[in-house]
This record gives structure tokens, sequence and C-alpha cells, in this order.
């Protein structure tokens, strides 16, 4: 892909920065569009369809490291981060929650377009999934919509997390302790009676029949299936 054909998103809340890095980007070819709040950028993320994303992790009305998180549950678009911050574990916590890189201000803008071209070639080819179909039962993963056949389900946040990890291993054995580690964390892998209750839930929501479930399987001893 040449520069002419690449598409960068940057979510930054200074205006100074901001202008530097459209009229720089914008000089060598990239394609720029500017986020600069919550709202905005979810939405460029979706309609943009972004080749590279750079990210500020000091945004007024976010967490970066959230913003990140949200966007790796439906994309994979490369991700740089752009950070006054030059902590260690800032870098690692970026990195873990899903960043591919991370460039500390002041930044020189040749290092940048580097990284850039390198996150740009190891850049999976890969279509991201962004909704899954169970039969009657679709789950848009970029607008956290959850629906059965033409009704649209609400999902308490933490029943969300489950379907939505379930889902990403959609016919596939889904252990209690990966479940509990990944939405409660790691304190609470053996507290299998929380998903009982959780599981319960979400079977009165998206079952037609909750006692004899199609979707959201149970593999007694071992974990949940979603078919």
């Amino acid at each position: 892909m040449s520069d002419k054909n690449v598409k960068v998103l940057v979510i930054e809340d200074e205006v100074q920065i901001r202008n530097l890095l459209r009229m720089a980007l914008s000089g060598y070819g990239y394609v720029v569009k500017e986020a600069a709040n919550g709202e905005e950028r979810l939405n460029f993320a979706l309609t943009f369809k972004p080749d590279i994303i750079i990210l500020d992790l000091g945004l007024p009305d976010a967490n970066g490291i959230e913003v990140i998180k949200k966007l790796r549950e439906w994309s994979s678009t490369p991700i740089i981060v752009l950070s006054v911050r030059e902590q260690e574990n800032d870098k690692i916590m970026a990195l873990d929650s899903g960043a591919d890189d991370y460039v500390t201000k002041p930044f020189g803008m040749r290092e940048l377009l580097a990284r850039i071209r390198t996150a740009l070639r190891h850049r999976t080819m890969v279509t991201p999934q962004t909704s899954i179909e169970l039969d009657d039962l679709k789950i848009d993963l970029a607008t956290r919509k959850i629906m059965v056949g033409e009704k649209e389900v609400k999902l308490t946040p933490t029943e969300y997390e489950i379907l939505k990890i379930l889902a990403l291993n959609a016919g596939k054995v889904v252990y209690h302790k990966q479940l509990l580690k990944e939405v409660w964390g790691p304190m609470y892998e053996n507290e299998v009676h929380y998903l009982r209750i959780y599981i319960a839930q979400i079977r009165k929501k998206i079952e037609a029949d909750p006692s004899r479930p199609r979707h959201l399987i149970t593999e007694p001893g071992v974990g949940y299936r979603l078919i």
C-alpha cells in the first residue's frame, strides 16, 4: 500500500499537535482524519475505516488505555500511542492493552513516519471480525448491539462481556476459569457461582426457552459453549 492510499485517524485533544500531524502526514500523501473527543473517535473509527490510528493517552474525556481496549474488541487496526508519559509501566500497560507502538512526546516526525511504515508492514491482512451471527442471534462487536431475530436485546455490561468472550470463541468450550479471569479478574477464578447466575440471566434474554438452550450450552464441570 502506498502512502497516498493510507488513511490515518488522529485522536488527539491538543490542537497544535493535531495541526502538526495533519500538515506533516498530508504532506507525505496520507489521508488524515482528526478526532478530539469521545463521540468523534468511535464514530470515525467505524465510518472512516482508518488503516492506522495515532492515539494520545491523555484525553480529557476518556482514559486512553480504555480507548485502546474498546477498539481492540472489534478492530485489528494498528495503534501508535503518542504520550508525554515516559514511565515504563505506562508503556507496558498501553502495549499489553493492544497498542502496536509507543512514542513519547516531544517526538521527531521522521521517527513517527518510520514507525507508521513499520506498523503498516506488520499489520495483519485478515479482515477484523466485527459481527458474529449464530442462526437468529447476532452480536455486533463494534456497536455492542445484540439482536435475537428482529428484536434488540439489552444486556448489562457484565452480561455483554461474558457473551462477547463466548461469541469470539463460538463453537469452542470456554472454561470457567477463563471467563472468570477475563470478566472479573484473576482473584475470582474459582467463583463459579458468579457465572451460573449471569449465564441464567443471559439465557432468559437470548433463548426462546431458557430451560432448553439452543445457543448457550453448558459443558458440565468444564465451562460453556456458544453455538
